[in-house]
This record gives C-alpha cells, sequence and structure tokens, in this order.
C-alpha cells in the first residue's frame, strides 16, 4: 500500500511540475516568441529579422534546443513586416515547420510588400496552412490560445473575466493606422491559472477598440509589450485595464523602448516588474530597468533570451539567461 502511494504520490507531482515555457528571442527590436507547452508542442509567433548571417533563425534554433523541441507545430505570423515575417526562410532552413497561422493577405502592397508576402507564400506552401479571425483558437494540447485580433478586427465579446466598464477610458482617440501593425495578429494565451497577452505590433487606436469602453481582454498576469515598447503603442488606457504582473520588453539597443512607453508601463497598476531584452539607449539610465532584468546590455550583443515559466496555479518564474538572474511570482 505504501509503495502504491509513493508512486501515486510520484506521478502527482509530476504532472503538477509541468509548466509552459516562454522563450522571448533576441532578434534586435523584430519579434520570435517561442511558446513550448507541457506536452512539448511549440508555437512560434514570428521569425524575426532576414540577412545577418541567419542571425535570428539561428538564435531560434537555440532556443528550439533549450527548449527540447526540434520542430515548429505552429508558426503563427502577427503580419508582414520585415522584422517578424522577414525571418522565415531562412527559418526553414534550420528547422521544420508544420503548420503557418496568419490573417490571411497581406494588405500593403508596394515592391517590398511583394517581395514579403510571396516569401511567406512560399514558406506556407511547405506544410498546412491557417488563417485565423478574431475568436478563433490555435490548437495547442493542454493550452488555450485564443486569437483576440486579425486583420483590422477584434473579440466583440467580453473573455478572461472581461467585460467590466474600463475607468481609465477618457474618450480619447488615435490617428488611424492603415498600415500592417493595425492588422496584427494578436492572441492570449492560458494556462491554468496563468494568462499571457501578446498582441503584435497593434497600434494604439486598435488597442483602445479592445478595451473601451468596456476591458474585453480581462487581467493577465504577463504582457509582452506591445510594438517594441513604442510609443504608437502601449496605451495607457489597455495597459492599465489589463494590469499585467510581468512585462516583457522585446526592444532593440535603438529600436522600441521608448521612455513614454516605459514610464506608462512602470506605473501600471500592479506591476510587479518589467524585464527588457534589451538596454534602449536613448532611455539612458532613467527609463532601463535594472542590469539583472535586462537579457542584453551592449548593443553589440550575444542575443540572450528571457525566458518565462508558468505552472497551471498561476505562479510563474522569469529567468534572464545572460546572467542567470530569476524571479518567481507567486500564484494570486
Amino acid at each position: 500500500m505504501r509503495l502504491l502511494f509513493g508512486i501515486i504520490l510520484a506521478a502527482t507531482l509530476a504532472q503538477a511540475a509541468k509548466t509552459l515555457d516562454v522563450y522571448f528571442v533576441d532578434v534586435e527590436g523584430g519579434q520570435a516568441t517561442l511558446i513550448v507547452t507541457p506536452s512539448k508542442e511549440s508555437l512560434l509567433v514570428d521569425a524575426g529579422w532576414p540577412g545577418f548571417n541567419g542571425r535570428d533563425a539561428s538564435r531560434i534554433q537555440a532556443a528550439a534546443k533549450a527548449a527540447g523541441v526540434k520542430q515548429i507545430d505552429y508558426l503563427m505570423l502577427t503580419h508582414y513586416h520585415t522584422d517578424h515575417a522577414g525571418g522565415v526562410s531562412q527559418l526553414l532552413e534550420k528547422m521544420p515547420v508544420k503548420t503557418f497561422v496568419d490573417h490571411g493577405p497581406n494588405r500593403e502592397t508596394g515592391k517590398s510588400a511583394g517581395e514579403l508576402s510571396a516569401a511567406w507564400d512560399k514558406a506556407v506552401a511547405t506544410g498546412k496552412h491557417l488563417v485565423v479571425k478574431p475568436g478563433d483558437k490555435i490548437p495547442l494540447k493542454g493550452v488555450d490560445v485564443q486569437v483576440v485580433t486579425a486583420d483590422g478586427a477584434g473579440i466583440t465579446s467580453p473573455i478572461n473575466g472581461g467585460g467590466a466598464a474600463n475607468s481609465f477610458c477618457g474618450g480619447k482617440t488615435f490617428p488611424e493606422d492603415k498600415s500592417e501593425n493595425a492588422r496584427s495578429t494578436g492572441i492570449l494565451i492560458t494556462y491554468g491559472k496563468f494568462r499571457m497577452l501578446d498582441i503584435g505590433d497593434l497600434t494604439s487606436q486598435k488597442e483602445l477598440d479592445l478595451v473601451c469602453p468596456n476591458n474585453r481582454l480581462g487581467k493577465v498576469d504577463l504582457y509582452l509589450t506591445t510594438h517594441h515598447g513604442t510609443n504608437t503603442s502601449n496605451a495607457k488606457e489597455i495597459v492599465d485595464a489589463i494590469s499585467p504582473r510581468v512585462a516583457i520588453m522585446n526592444n532593440g539597443a535603438k529600436k522600441g523602448g521608448s521612455a513614454e512607453s516605459w514610464q506608462t508601463i512602470k506605473s501600471s497598476p500592479g506591476l510587479e516588474d518589467l524585464w527588457q531584452l534589451h538596454f534602449a539607449v536613448a532611455g539612458g539610465k532613467d527609463s532601463n530597468v535594472a542590469d539583472s532584468f535586462i537579457a542584453n546590455i551592449d548593443e553589440a550583443c550575444e542575443g540572450k533570451y528571457i525566458k518565462a515559466s508558468a505552472m497551471s496555479d498561476g505562479s510563474f518564474t522569469v529567468v534572464n539567461s545572460r546572467n542567470k538572474y530569476q524571479k518567481s511570482y507567486a500564484a494570486k
């Protein structure tokens, strides 16, 4: 009987210890976020830049190796800009991708947009293709991945306990953005009680459409700052409404990480910590967090990543791969 109890206890503890792991890969001001489920399924959000001798593809591959995955089950493109979609061809030279996810055709035109679309379409032809709209889900086992924005539209019904009037809304509006940024595919990831929001490069008016006059997103534990922390995104109305406990800024040394957005996020009610992929040169010491929370201090860097590991009870740990500094956040 004692042996049986020990076996059951060990199995229960093993199940409880499974984590959702998120690698915020440094692609120097673009995006490549690798999400690995407890069952080792993988979702990569964006593929970084092209060029640089395959730099970004190599960094994604290194994160995948650290995560113990050999293929990308789903590659989701937030939008058709070079710092998000440009690296897909080089990625495929290093790792297989099973399913490609996007919001549909590129809405921008011109030579560079056409070349980017053609490269993406060529990549998509090597696997399965999934076009998503708000309310759809990306079918990962054991984790709920809900699309909240796509192709300029957003969810119309509350999720994640949302729906309450947003006291941070004040009737402010922002200029219309006709670029692909405003068409970013955004997702809310749920693992048990843990919540993470990634809405790509969505710009401020589209952010307001999600949370004003009512916050349809609810609150989250972890927020990937929108648009690399630029001040055309990260509107106070959404940042304060979702009230993240922790924010990760995927900025570059000289891209994103604006002082205005940095202050908005740092002053958000309930925020415990902000972590950055890079020291933002323009921000100086006043608009950057302590070095221990920054993955890459120098402009010419080694491309260190930040990793978050979440338990189903809502607790999570964030680790800086540069200095191994880590901090745990208890379940609430």
